[in-house]
């Protein structure tokens, strides 16, 4: 999906509360559920995967971990994500180890960090013996390092990263640790499709980024880096691009970073379209009362009656900039410094956008009127 503007009325339903919205979506997994929760709520969507999961069927790694778990007893096994548990224990039933490898973990201390990797344990028929409060890791390593470790074999179930820090404190007690790595992170299939919201990001041509992962979080922001756009892309998260998580731990690569994050209270996809929906209007809604009609300037969108007329992204900073005031005339060299601060444009360049935002207004264009050799303004009410 794109974000070409249309000037004709949009398909999805009136005044869909994020009609007007464009949303960058960096998933991989469940992609295809969260572009249809969006789309649904009116948003248009601009798909880059910042990776892609290697397949379980392939990945000789986790076989290998698997069965390095089951040459011994473990006396301890660590669960991080509820996706991630499942995976692994459905991989060894393809592989014909599931039975072995549940009753290697009977036998063992069941740790899990958070309720979906609680969730995930208890429907593979065990039971966990501590979770922490919170989703840290940090807790659960706190939690093993009071334990007797000289010894002790360990399997730490990993989700896309491996957790460095964690297996390597538990080494230096004495543990021989087995680390399982899930659902492997690689790059993304197609990089020019995240280069491309990095700099769509920048430009502000969309309104929000949704992250359901830090390691996510971390490609999309290094792709930046390595476009020497590191510090825009931030600039941009910081004030007109609202990033949304889908829950804490995926939230701090961007709070160590002092972005203002925000994300549901509860780490499911819904919960994060739903806080997502209540968050944009808010930051970027204007109503507008010309000759006894409510017009609405959403996004990049002019809600009218029963109708939504999508904007370029030049033309809604141009609208919403006239919209401060209406009636009040704008120069062109006020519409210049408002919409293209950043580059070399000239005054011909706001003629030509306001020629298109009238195109796109439709039966609206008489909204954006032309005062001779002053510039533009709104239609007063």
């Amino acid at each position: 999906m794109g974000t070409a503007a249309t000037s004709s009325a949009d398909s999805v339903a009136p005044h869909a509360p994020l009609t007007g919205f464009t949303v960058g979506v960096t998933a991989a997994r469940r992609r295809d559920e969260l572009v249809a929760l969006l789309t649904r709520r009116g948003a248009r969507v601009v798909e880059a995967p910042s990776l892609r999961i290697l397949p379980l069927e392939d990945d000789i790694a986790l076989r290998r971990a698997t069965e390095l778990c089951l040459t011994a007893p473990l006396d301890y096994v660590v669960a991080t994500t509820g996706v991630g548990w499942r995976g692994w224990m459905s991989a060894a039933d393809g592989w014909g180890r599931g039975a072995e490898l549940s009753a290697a973990c009977r036998d063992a201390v069941v740790l899990t960090r958070g309720p979906k990797a609680t969730g995930a344990v208890r429907a593979s028929g065990l039971d966990e013996t501590w979770s922490p409060d919170t989703e840290a890791t940090d807790e659960l390593l706190v939690w093993m390092l009071a334990q007797p470790l000289a010894g002790r074999r360990v399997a730490v179930q990993e989700h896309g990263l491996p957790l460095t820090a964690f297996t390597a404190a538990l080494r230096e007690r004495g543990a021989e640790v087995i680390p399982v790595p899930v659902y492997r992170w690689a790059p993304p299939e197609d990089p020019g499709l995240v280069r491309r919201l990095v700099e769509q990001t920048v430009r502000r041509e969309v309104h929000a980024l949704t992250f359901t992962s830090a390691p996510a979080i971390t490609a999309f922001l290094e792709t930046a880096a390595a476009d020497g756009l590191y510090e825009q892309v931030l600039e941009a998260m910081r004030s007109d691009v609202l990033p949304v998580c889908v829950g804490p731990v995926c939230a701090r690569p961007l709070v160590e970073a002092g972005l203002p994050v925000i994300w549901p209270d509860r780490g499911r996809l819904g919960a994060l379209v739903r806080t997502l929906t209540e968050a944009l209007p808010s930051r970027s809604r204007q109503v507008l009362r010309v000759g006894g009609r409510e017009l609405v300037l959403q996004g990049s969108a002019l809600l009218v009656d029963e109708e939504s007329y999508w904007l370029s992204p030049k033309g809604a900073t141009l609208l919403r900039a006239l919209a401060e005031r209406p009636g009040w005339v704008l120069s062109r060299a006020e519409l210049l410094r408002r919409a293209w601060a950043d580059s070399d444009a000239d005054e011909h360049a706001v003629e030509a956008a306001i020629a298109r935002l009238r195109q796109s207004l439709g039966p609206h264009s008489d909204l954006v009127r032309t005062v001779p050799k002053r510039g533009y303004r709104l239609a007063a009410a």
